[in-house]
């Protein structure tokens, strides 16, 4: 209880962390380590976990007759179950088995007790989150509460995890550099996850690609199309992209490079008109449209505080959001500027985060763990990245027009606008490549000429 306590006296730095500031160096704070069920991760043993597995299973309470007889049975399942675990956190931990069949899975256990602990946690929170506005007025912390509250019971139920796997595997099919592992539901509970076994490096692992080959520009170009598409394009969003969730490899079989996305328990799921409107607000950020910036961010509930917003979106000083985020490099004084001056800013930070939609929370923190990622790998968002964001953008905006007409005549018209705006980002973006290149004078030109200056 007081370990849980003290991480839960840290409300202010992952107040921070939320809005995507990074307040030390490489240090990304995830919110969700301070959740409510944040319990120690004590490695179980291979008995523990048998036994767990059986009740889950089997829905035998503990220690009846029939779950004696059925602890002898656990060998029916596995030829063989690794009892160090592959990972532990606070809710669950991960082990390798093999089947009888010989398939190699991964089992995800919850621990024991979990869900019981989770209402005294919630009221400790509560009582820390209440004694911290007593104390500091302006704060304003109990959507952290609520959040928990929320989130938490998606979070323990494996067969929701699940389900969201393989919505996310359907819905990003046409990636090919995508691994979402298959779900083993004959084995799976609530309390229980089977899945195939996918291995691989931890996508901030800079020296497993380079051992393998591994392009690590490739790889944050990928992530960033695969999130672009979730947010703008789906509005169904996985949350967690710590590394350990996102693993990298080559397939065995083509020796292509290949994203392994894990832990699908929390996902955020976004309205048709936040998402909308978001990207609508990215659109306008990415074109320095600074009027349409103030309208967008005000519709998600900003207000005044816009150009707060803004700089919590981008990760980018007010002033770089002025000039273009995608037109000026981010420098080491930015990035030390925006780390010196976050905590003057905690109070309104604070009133923010009290007062945008909820879905924005969780943008928050997926935002922060990708960039967290980016920093890792040494590969900030570049104008190239902001590109590809924008094409996701049109075609979210466009396919939603065509929804709300019956008119074949506008629904073309609406289809040739989409094909003209990304035509112009393909120009761009191959100006950028030529740029790079180095072009003489004149080539240069003729590209200027030919490529419209906004959007």
């Amino acid at each position: 209880m007081a370990r849980r306590a003290l991480k839960l006296a840290s409300w202010t730095s992952v107040a921070l962390a939320a809005s995507g500031i990074c307040l030390y160096s490489n240090k990304y704070l995830d919110p969700n380590d301070f959740g409510a069920v944040r319990v120690g991760r004590a490695v179980a043993t291979t008995a523990v976990i048998s036994y767990d597995y059986l009740t889950s299973l089997r829905s035998v309470p503990y220690g009846s007759e029939e779950y004696l007889q059925l602890r002898s049975k656990i060998h029916d399942l596995f030829l063989s179950f690794d009892d160090t675990p592959l990972g532990a956190a606070s809710l669950a931990q991960v082990h390798k088995a093999v089947l009888r069949d010989g398939r190699t899975v991964a089992v995800k256990v919850q621990h024991p007790k979990v869900q019981a602990q989770s209402s005294k946690d919630f009221l400790l929170m509560e009582v820390l989150v209440l004694a911290v506005k007593q104390l500091f007025p302006e704060f304003e912390f109990m959507w952290l509460v609520d959040e928990a509250k929320k989130n938490l019971p998606l979070e323990l139920d494996f067969l929701n995890e699940g389900r969201n796997a393989e919505k996310v595997a359907q819905m990003l099919k046409h990636f090919d550099f995508l691994k979402v592992p298959h779900i083993y539901w004959e084995l799976s509970t609530k309390r229980v996850l089977l899945m195939e076994f996918v291995d691989g490096g931890q996508v901030n692992d800079r020296h497993y690609m380079e051992r393998n080959k591994i392009d690590v520009n490739e790889i944050s170009r990928h992530l960033g199309r695969m999130y672009s598409e979730m947010i703008f394009v789906n509005g169904f969003v996985h949350c967690d992209p710590h590394p350990g969730n996102v693993l990298v490899r080559k397939r065995p079989d083509t020796g292509k490079v290949e994203i392994v996305l894990l832990d699908h328990g929390l996902y955020q799921a976004l309205t048709e008109e936040f998402r909308l409107d978001y990207c609508r607000l990215w659109q306008s950020l990415i074109w320095t449209d600074m009027q349409s910036v103030r309208k967008y961010s005000q519709r998600l509930g900003a207000g005044d505080l816009y150009p707060l917003f803004a700089c919590m979106l981008t990760a980018r000083s007010w002033d770089s959001v002025n000039k273009g985020i995608g037109q000026t490099p981010v420098t080491t004084t930015e990035d030390s500027e925006i780390r010196n001056h976050a905590a003057n800013y905690l109070p309104q930070i604070s009133q923010l985060l009290n007062r945008v939609p909820r879905q924005m929370l969780l943008i928050f923190k997926t935002n922060d763990l990708l960039r967290g990622i980016e920093a890792a790998l040494g590969t900030r968002a570049s104008a190239s990245s902001f590109l590809n964001m924008s094409r996701c953008c049109i075609k979210a905006l466009a396919a939603h027009k065509k929804q709300k007409t019956r008119s074949l005549f506008r629904r073309a018209r609406i289809s040739l606008r989409e094909a003209v705006s990304l035509w112009k980002i393909n120009l761009q973006e191959l100006v950028l490549h030529l740029k790079g290149l180095r072009l003489t004078g004149w080539v240069w030109a003729l590209l200027c000429w030919l490529l419209p200056a906004s959007h």
